[in-house]
């Protein structure tokens, strides 16, 4: 394994997706599912088919795709199941579109409303959210505000394993899990920072999860694979780039015109300049 890269980690999504999908990984998958539904209280999951199997080698780089895994299980509940390792402003939008893409998808059209089976949708965050929670593994239903424990419909779960949150407190609150979803926080926190031996000793007491590190091993060693998840990560910073000077340029127009208005309200250019936040020379440059 390639120790200390800055890019390959337990939770990168090319990774997470190969991992998830392969058939023969059906109990690693089962582990975490299982080990999410149990930490709530809820019975484990006894199998987990991939809906949407994922095959890095006929994956285009250069697309920008949610690289999620869809699962059934043995009673026919569904699961979404990604990484989301950056904060986006519609992030919250984008998880209950997805929720809601999945459940409405079940029925064509005539079909009745009692074939519907419950979504699960299951985020790793890599980033800090939901702060002002006590619990690392937030869950979010549909309940009565007057009363919480009137519960409108089971169909509807959204968990978040806050890792972010995890990571910026150095691993405090991991006691908050159950043994399988600790040893999973443990492999996405540690995984890419750890001596094998240690973590191989770590993640003994939970086969399933140390045969996804063991995994993870021969991924992050593999040539093909890293330059794979390079070329990955230029495209997706590329993007960023072009969004990121697409809103700057956006709020630039914007300022301009509110300058150009003030300016042809009277408004000296220096009064402008504080109200628009552009310079003098910007405001005295507009016609």
């Amino acid at each position: 394994m390639v120790e200390n890269d800055p890019i390959i980690t337990p939770t990168t999504d090319l990774f997470i997706a190969s991992l998830w999908s392969a058939p023969k990984n059906e109990p690693i998958l089962r582990s975490l599912l299982s080990g999410v539904m149990t930490d709530v209280g809820q019975p484990p999951v006894r199998t987990a088919k991939v809906l949407n199997p994922f095959n890095i080698q006929e994956y285009a780089i250069d697309k920008r795709i949610i690289l999620d895994v869809r699962v059934e299980d043995e009673a026919g509940t569904f699961y979404n199941v990604e990484v989301q390792k950056q904060a986006e402003t519609d992030f919250l939008d984008r998880m209950l579109f997805g929720w809601a893409e999945t459940y409405g998808s079940q029925l064509l059209w005539g079909e009745k409303y009692e074939g519907l089976c419950p979504v699960r949708s299951v985020i790793i965050t890599e980033f800090p959210i939901f702060q002002m929670l006590k619990r690392l593994h937030a869950v979010f239903e549909l309940r009565a505000r007057e009363n919480p424990d009137v519960l409108f419909s089971d169909h509807c779960q959204i968990h978040i394993l806050r890792l972010g949150d995890l990571l910026r407190n150095k691993l405090v609150g991991l006691d908050q899990f159950g043994l399988d979803l600790q040893r999973w926080m443990q492999l996405w926190a540690l995984g890419s920072k750890l001596k094998e031996s240690e973590m191989s000793t770590m993640l003994q007491d939970c086969p399933p999860v140390l045969e996804a590190y063991e995994e993870f091993k021969k991924f992050s060693s593999d040539k093909e694979m890293r330059e794979r998840v390079r070329a990955r990560e230029r495209f997706l910073n590329d993007q960023r780039l072009k969004v990121a000077g697409a809103r700057r340029e956006g709020r630039v127009e914007e300022k301009t015109a509110i300058a150009q208005n003030l300016k042809s309200m009277g408004m000296s250019s220096s009064d402008i300049a504080k109200a628009t936040g552009l310079s003098v020379s910007e405001v005295e440059r507009l016609g």
